[in-house]
């Protein structure tokens, strides 16, 4: 059994809830019944295509911490701006493609730091619905591992404040970056859950055993009969392995 001082200190939000929906009424009926104090929530593209900045900005309003999953790729300029676009909306995380470069990124992290409010700026690694074969079909030479680890250091040496990963590259990349880099991991499902389209999975204590910071789980908790049980299921079994921060 881990003692107390062996056990690691986690953030007690470290759940990050992902709203994988594309109405904002199933939406807003879902985090009604969440504590901002208890997760977080991500918003991606297919919810804010449909929806928009006016629901992440009721988010923000209700307390909750959003992390906007829209994975910015393009050129330097473009992507600098809808960053700062995205600190304008007060998410507390915002992420683009670690394959756009170093000038993106760099372009991406200075265009946060000129605004009052400063979300946290990570870079997407490699989808953790891809495989081996997959990135052989696209071009990229080496295993998954290999290319997340070009890809954080990347990130890394670019001024951002971490990436996003599969939980299974996270121990490889906590030996390569620093203490203050952040990993988001999806690709969490509890034990006895189905694994769906994700190829890379591990379960939230293990995630957080490993090195990652804060897990994205949705279909677990949005699709389970009580959400709001299956969050605090989740939570308990975390804080029962790991000692909360401030």
């Amino acid at each position: 059994m881990v003692s107390e001082k062996e056990k690691k200190i986690v953030d007690p939000k470290c759940v990050i809830v992902a709203l994988d929906f594309s109405d904002s009424g199933k939406v807003l009926e879902l985090v009604s019944g969440l504590d901002p104090h208890n997760c977080r929530l991500k918003v991606g593209k297919e919810l804010y295509t449909h929806c928009g900045p006016a629901l992440v900005e009721r988010l923000v309003a209700d307390g909750f911490d959003v992390f906007l999953d829209l994975k910015f790729h393009d050129i330097p300029s473009t992507v600098a701006g809808a960053c700062a676009a995205a600190a304008d909306l007060g998410v507390w995380m915002v992420n683009v493609h670690a394959l756009g470069g170093r000038r993106m990124m760099v372009a991406a992290g200075e265009a946060v730091a000129q605004k009052p409010h400063q979300p946290l700026l990570i870079a997407v690694t490699i989808l953790t619905s891809m495989g081996e074969s997959d990135l052989h079909e696209i071009g990229l030479a080496g295993c998954a591992k290999e290319n997340v680890l070009r890809l954080a250091k990347l990130a890394e040496l670019s001024g951002l404040n971490g990436v996003v990963c599969s939980p299974l590259e996270v121990e490889v990349l906590n030996q390569q970056c620093g203490e203050a880099f952040n990993f988001v991991t999806p690709g969490i499902r509890p034990a006895g859950t189905a694994v769906n389209d994700q190829k890379r999975v591990t379960t939230p204590v293990d995630a957080l055993s490993l090195g990652s910071n804060y897990l994205v789980i949705g279909r677990p908790i949005t699709a389970a009969t009580d959400p709001l049980v299956a969050l605090q299921t989740i939570n308990a079994d975390i804080h029962s392995s790991f000692i909360l921060s401030a």
